[in-house]
């Protein structure tokens, strides 16, 4: 326990407490963005359409009635459900803007333009207002308007190209494209609030997916620009770097390892796969040499594992201290005993009732992640609704016109 926990009052206030978000979003990559920031303390208000809600709350009904990605990126937030394409309700929605700290939305370019909600106009009113855009391509260039998903993305930003084995590309199996832009979205959000304190003003934050793809590129833009060279396609293994990743042992288990510096490599030779004779042979010498004869000692490394069960392989390398792991499927990674020893599940109220959930990986001494409720469609309406200073018959009335 952290010197001085013990001392804190029972009721820490979060982060980002006090800070009110207006999300005007759907999908996953806003939705994952105010996640993070209503874990944090903000108070999230999420615009929902009255009847059908975010389209990713009818994706499944894997939780015993409830969609499985709602409840993954939706806890700990208000549902705002009203129809702005009446102007009734768009009047609201202004209404509720002119009183937050943050928006934040995910539609095309120019959507947020013709609600009357767009950056310009609203950072012109409220000069504190941050204003964020999370968007497929950006606010500008030739691809603004190209429709996004993270598939499409993985595709253009050179992601499903490096990904797969040599005869077969693969996208990534999440949706790594919507977590890395909502993650620089909120990155950036919580830099315009750290600014805001400093300066008074709040600005404006455009996030493109594409350019967080490419963000994470890593080393095959130098790779090009250096060597001339396009990353082939390796499965499991690194690009640059061999023997690095699962190898299968003798009983169908695969094991976990990575052999990153000489050093490694002698430990590797000697001690785990009892192959000295391996730190003489040209071929895998040095680094680049084992890069560039990747195939023929893969092919032999491969032949190796399966001459013993993947215990005794595990056993051998916790012996040498390198670095190595198991493959695990998802029911072994909820039973990890790193996972119950952190409390990473964790339960928060539902309209179905208490439900677990993957908590917050942000621990923060002195801003504890909460765990309030994923709310129905359109819970908050009314609430909203009268801290916005509309009063029982305005209320009645929005409903009979079918606004609410």
């Amino acid at each position: 326990m952290p010197a001085g926990e013990d001392d804190r009052p029972k009721k820490t206030p979060s982060a980002l407490t006090g800070i009110r978000v207006l999300a005007l979003e759907v999908s996953v990559a806003g939705p994952h963005c105010s996640r993070i920031l209503g874990d944090m303390g903000a108070e999230v208000i999420k615009l929902e359409k009255p009847g059908t809600g975010d389209l990713i709350r009818n994706w499944d009904s894997a939780v015993r009635g409830l969609s499985s990605g709602y409840v993954w990126l939706n806890g700990n937030k208000r549902s705002f459900a009203i129809d702005v394409k009446k102007k009734a309700g768009l009047e609201a929605l202004h209404r509720l803007a002119d009183r937050v700290d943050v928006i934040l939305e995910n539609f095309a370019p120019g959507v947020a333009d013709r609600m009357g909600m767009g950056a310009a106009e609203l950072c012109s009113r409220h000069p504190r207002l941050i204003y964020c855009s999370l968007s497929g391509y950006g606010q500008d260039g030739p691809y603004r308007d190209v429709k996004a998903y993270d598939l499409l993305i993985q595709g253009e930003a050179g992601i499903i190209a490096t990904t797969g084995y040599p005869d077969k590309p693969a996208k990534v199996g999440l949706p790594i494209i919507d977590l890395a832009s909502s993650m620089y979205a909120t990155v950036g959000i919580m830099l315009a609030l750290y600014q805001r304190e400093k300066t008074g003003r709040g600005q404006f934050v455009d996030i493109s997916m594409f350019e967080s793809a490419v963000a994470w590129l890593g080393y095959f833009p130098h790779h090009y620009w250096h060597q001339g060279e396009e990353p082939a396609r390796v499965g499991m293994r690194h690009h640059y770097v061999t023997p690095y990743g699962p190898y299968l042992a003798s009983d169908g288990v695969y094991v976990n390892l990575a052999v990153a510096t000489a050093q490694d490599w002698e430990i590797f030779c000697r001690q785990v796969i009892e192959r000295p004779d391996l730190l003489e042979d040209a071929r895998f010498k040095t680094s680049e040499a084992r890069r560039k004869n990747r195939v023929v000692l893969e092919e032999l490394i491969e032949r190796i594992f399966q001459e013993r069960p993947h215990d005794e392989w595990l056993r051998r390398l916790q012996e040498s201290r390198l670095p190595y792991g198991e493959v695990k499927g998802i029911g072994q990674v909820l039973a990890h005993p790193q996972v119950i020893a952190r409390q990473m599940i964790r339960e928060m109220e539902s309209p179905v009732g208490p439900i677990p959930v993957i908590g917050s990986p942000l621990r923060l001494s002195d801003s504890p992640a909460r765990f309030d409720r994923i709310p129905a469609l359109g819970q908050d309406t009314e609430p909203i609704l009268r801290e916005l200073g509309y009063d029982d018959a305005e209320i009645e009335k929005l409903r009979r016109d079918q606004v609410i």
